[in-house]
């Protein structure tokens, strides 16, 4: 695996990237663009730094991709394109752009200006995959979540909890219309994750592939936040402590996938509960307390 640091909103530093796997007998046959920030209450906090590093910088990347005849692009998007959810759960066919934060509308404006570069270049392929709350680890514990300061998502928020680095979790929001008041997600682990990317990567090597395709990747079923430290908690022996406070900008109460399209045209489904998400979480965190710093 080579590495190659590099800067969205520098498009000189993307084509040295592109640059080393060009030429004679070599080239990039697609690339899987992850990298963007993602908190939802910073976005509403420093908006301008999100249009620019998400958007512009996602701009920049398909630009390099042309000059370099670089044409298959799968795109990590969100869930957050939704906004709040019309109906439940939520399939590809649902509106989208109606987004309740900054973060997701990055996303959205991304996913349609991709959509605008597939119409203009019929040879262009391109793979949206809506994702909806990924977490979890590695089974083996050496490769996690380690946010930097105070996370932003709840599932590193509980391990760092019960590890001991947090005194205590606060949960955003009691007064939602949900089973028990808090936020209801569709949360996917991590390694299920991993292999929605395989499928969608392989029917996008297609050589006959063009056009644009969307695809939920979840679970299909909903948890709320206390369900999800309860689940933790059985598994890592510990009681989690948790303060709940006043609801974060931009969140939704409830939402929860369809993924039967992802089932159908990549064969893919969800395999991993929230038992096994906790445990690997679990497993990272309590072998790295500090994160992927020695102390």
């Amino acid at each position: 695996v080579h590495f190659h640091e590099a800067d969205l909103c520098n498009k000189e530093s993307l084509r040295k990237v592109f640059t080393c796997h060009h030429g004679p007998n070599k080239k990039i046959d697609c690339v899987i663009h992850f990298a963007a920030l993602k908190a939802v209450g910073e976005s509403c906090a420093l908006p301008l730094k999100y249009y620019g590093n998400n958007v512009t910088g996602s701009a920049n990347l398909m630009e390099v991709m042309m000059e370099f005849d670089v044409k298959r692009l799968v795109f990590s998007s969100s869930a957050t394109v939704y906004g709040q959810p019309q109906y439940l759960p939520v399939d590809e066919k649902h509106p989208t752009g109606n987004c309740t934060n900054p973060y997701g509308k990055t996303k959205f404006f991304m996913e349609e200006i991709m959509k605008d570069v597939v119409t203009a270049n019929p040879d262009w392929g391109c793979q949206l995959l809506r994702y909806f709350n990924p977490v979890g680890a590695h089974p083996s514990g050496n490769i996690g979540e380690d946010p930097q300061g105070i996370p932003n998502n709840l599932m590193p928020y509980i391990a760092q909890t019960a590890v001991g680095r947090r005194d205590k979790l606060k949960i955003y929001g009691s007064d939602y219309d949900t089973l028990d008041g808090t936020g209801c997600r569709d949360y996917i682990h991590v390694m299920d994750l991993a292999e929605g990317h395989v499928a969608a990567l392989k029917q996008i090597l297609d050589p006959h592939f063009t056009g644009l395709k969307v695809y939920n990747l979840g679970t299909g079923r909903g948890h709320t936040v206390l369900e999800m430290v309860k689940a933790f908690s059985d598994v890592c022996g510990r009681k989690i402590p948790y303060e709940l406070v006043d609801r974060r900008p931009g969140d939704v109460a409830t939402c929860y996938a369809s993924c039967d399209l992802a089932a159908r045209e990549l064969g893919w489904r969800s395999k991993l509960s929230i038992e096994d998400m906790c445990r690997d979480m679990w497993t990272w965190q309590s072998k790295n307390p500090n994160g992927f710093k020695k102390q």
